[in-house]
């Protein structure tokens, strides 16, 4: 019987997303090998693409199958020193990867694969592997092997044929070099070679340990009548001359220990091994002509993808058992506390008040903590997103011609999925800019006294509820008179504005602004930093810079750990109650109408120390009655988005507390300035003002560009 069709397509998610999480792997893993070569890194790149090929041929997706193959073949040249580790070899393999995840996602959607780059990539892979290559000393001098003998050669063995493979480190003939042997009866089911595990490669890897005689017993092999090809009727006796730890033989076969009957049986002190008989050699690929080689835009292109996270997203996260446990105590807890206030469900004596209040006081203990653990639940690791701009780096400073260095901190620092996989985008963009137009060249570095190689620093962590991310180079940082002169040009400011740092800095975010002296397709063309400001505040979050001449800049991202709970004041206007979020608020202060003035007979500015503020009236914004219309009395909320400061003139302030966000726009519309709403404690439903939203609607309706461009 079949498996039916909803079992399969569970399995095949759990493949997908395992693939993923191994191209991840094999990445980050490429890119340290290409620093610096280390056995373990390629055995861990082996072991994902490895893992990768072997699922593809169970479910049947051949052609991902195949490729994963010859990349595969590479990395066993790789690790058992064949072939030395060379930046050619780690760039195709990152190519081989990039190409690897777009079969993947396509294997995932259902849709074609990309033949033209398969084939050329294939062809390159071939190429690579049939050329003769000498192996690097240092892996010479720790492993060296002989080429593994072709399944097909074992086939071909008579029942009692005897098959013998020599290592290049055993002894030379006639000589015992080994002080123990291990006898070991390898009875494969007949599913090992559907899953593309090949015999053969684990004899190689085997008779690099020493001395081996493989004999084969073909009693299993049925008649041709009934034979299948695809399944394996071949069993091993095998006799290695090798002193070695049991754990050592476990690591070789445990790709096949689900696939197979295993018995390994120690003898000491060790019996007589035969004479080696020379190897049988494996077929070499036949090189095959190679179509266009990928272009290294469109390398880039594949790493932005990769970095942002496009097309990789799984629509599943993986948990921790303990953030299960604790779910699963906190709802044990909930039952308890129900059948406590189950007991009042007739009524409540007057002697039993004080274990109601206990009850309900319990009831809402055990409901907050079960709200954070179920937050905790979606929270993963910053790392998951960082760990991606390796690969980002290593293609862009390669093509600008320039030395960086990337250096991560506080990639264990964890925030809400979807702000996760939301984030990725902007973050693309702020490591570009800083590669193209923040670090400099090489040559340009040491004659300004600087090390040639420069530092791009990721770093994330925690402050006062928030996430902050912060994009740092030790670069040439931002020319304040080149953003002031095209400012002007633009007319984005008057022609005798003064500005402080920060004003100048934040002009870099004007729709299109640009100072890049030439476009190219990497950037220069002014459609990022403003895009990245808009989809950090689409995400409740804030961004600034700071920037010192000669020496570096930093972009500093404030985000909320989750977009599905906000830490909120609570305001009225009239008798209408609204949320602001307490990342947005600066402080509250008292309306006194000797600091008010109007500017125009439009916009009311109120003076607050060195600073005037546009006043934003709530109730003329949303057509509602206040309990008055002067400002005697009433109290101004000062909040903070894209670098604009305004006043939000409200009656009174209620709580602050943690509010449930909820889509105003999924339920009943968009509103201008309001970015969703919450059901308060009472049952009544609390708009939440959007502040970036609420600044642009007031510009908009007080005909200015943008609010405090009077005073400024």
């Amino acid at each position: 019987m079949g498996m039916p069709d909803s079992e399969m397509e569970e399995i095949h998610k759990i493949f997908f997303e395992e693939s993923f999480e191994g191209l991840d792997v094999m990445e980050s893993s490429l890119l340290l090998l290409g620093a610096q070569p280390d056995r373990e890194t390629i055995n861990t790149i082996f072991r994902a693409a490895h893992s990768i090929k072997g699922g593809a041929a169970t479910f049947d997706f051949t052609e991902l199958a195949h490729f994963t193959h010859g990349i595969e073949t590479l990395l066993d040249q790789m690790r058992t020193g064949e072939r030395t580790v060379t930046s050619e070899a780690v760039q195709l393999l990152l190519q081989s990867v990039d190409c690897l995840r777009g079969m993947v996602t396509a294997a995932q959607a259902g849709t074609a694969v990309d033949q033209v780059t398969v084939e050329a990539l294939n062809a390159d892979l071939a190429r690579m592997l049939s050329s003769a290559q000498a192996a690097a000393p240092a892996m010479q001098a720790s492993t060296a092997s002989a080429p593994a003998p072709s399944a097909s050669s074992l086939g071909a063995l008579s029942p009692s044929a005897s098959l013998s493979v020599s290592s290049a480190m055993s002894a030379s003939p006639g000589t015992q070099a080994a002080a123990a042997c291990w006898e070991i009866e390898f009875r494969p089911k007949p599913e090992l070679l559907r899953t593309r595990n090949e015999p053969a490669r684990l004899f190689a890897e085997l008779a690099r340990l020493g001395p081996l005689t493989v004999s084969a017993d073909c009693s299993g092999v049925p008649s041709l009548a009934t034979l299948d090809p695809e399944d394996c009727h071949l069993a091993w006796h095998i006799v290695l001359g090798a002193d070695v730890e049991r754990a050592r033989l476990d690591e070789i076969f445990d790709w096949v220990s689900e696939s197979a009957t295993i018995d390994c049986r120690r003898i000491d002190p060790p019996g007589t091994i035969p004479e080696a008989q020379p190897p049988i050699a494996a077929p070499i690929a036949t090189p095959i002509a190679a179509p266009a080689q990928p272009t290294e835009a469109h390398d880039l292109r594949l790493a932005d993808a990769s970095a942002s996270g496009k097309g990789v997203d799984t629509g599943s996260i993986r948990v921790s058992t303990e953030k299960v446990d604790a779910l699963v105590n906190l709802v044990g807890e909930l039952v308890i506390t129900q059948s406590i206030l189950s007991r009042f469900s007739a009524g409540v004596e007057v002697d039993q008040v004080e274990a109601l209040r206990d009850a309900l006081a319990q009831l809402a203990r055990n409901t907050r903590q079960l709200q954070e653990s179920v937050m905790q639940v979606r929270m993963l690791p910053i790392s998951f997103c960082f760990n991606r701009f390796g690969r980002l780096v290593h293609e862009l400073s390669r093509r600008l011609g320039k030395q960086v260095e990337l250096e991560l901190s506080g990639e264990g620092t964890e925030l809400d999925k979807t702000v996760l996989e939301k984030i990725g985008d902007p973050l693309v963009h702020l490591v570009r800019n800083a590669l193209d137009h923040g670090l400099e060249t090489p040559e340009a570095r040491v004659a300004a006294g600087k090390p040639p190689t420069g530092v791009l620093e990721l770093r994330a962590y925690h402050e006062g509820g928030n996430i902050i991310i912060e994009v740092r180079d030790d670069g040439a940082g931002l020319n304040r008179a080149r953003i002031l002169a095209k400012a002007r040009e633009r007319g984005l400011i008057a022609a005798d504005a003064v500005l402080n740092d920060e004003q100048v800095h934040n002009l870099i975010f004007a729709p299109g602004f640009s100072t890049a002296q030439q476009v190219s397709d990497v950037s220069g063309r002014g459609v990022g930093m403003d895009v990245v400001r808009r989809n950090i505040n689409g995400l409740g979050g804030m961004v600034n810079i700071t920037s010192t001449e000669g020496q570096g800049s930093t972009i500093r991202i404030r985000l909320p750990l989750t977009l599905a709970i906000l830490d909120g004041q609570l305001v009225r206007v009239g008798a209408e109650v609204y949320v602001i979020s307490l990342v947005s608020i600066v402080e509250t202060i008292q309306v006194k109408s000797d600091r008010l003035s109007a500017v125009a007979g439009r916009t009311e500015l109120f003076r607050l120390r060195d600073e005037f503020l546009p006043v934003v009236r709530l109730y003329e914004q949303f057509g509602i009655d206040p309990d008055r219309r002067g400002t005697d009395g009433g109290l101004l909320v000062v909040v903070e988005a894209d670098g604009t400061r305004v006043g939000v003139l409200v009656d009174d302030l209620l709580a602050q507390q943690q509010v449930v966000i909820k889509s105003l726009e999924a339920n009943f519309r968009h509103v201008a300035g309001l970015a969703g709403a919450t059901i308060l404690g009472d049952g009544t439903v609390a708009p939440i003002i959007d502040v970036p939203g609420l600044i642009r609607s007031f510009a908009a309706s007080q005909g200015a560009r943008r609010p405090g461009a009077e005073a400024a």
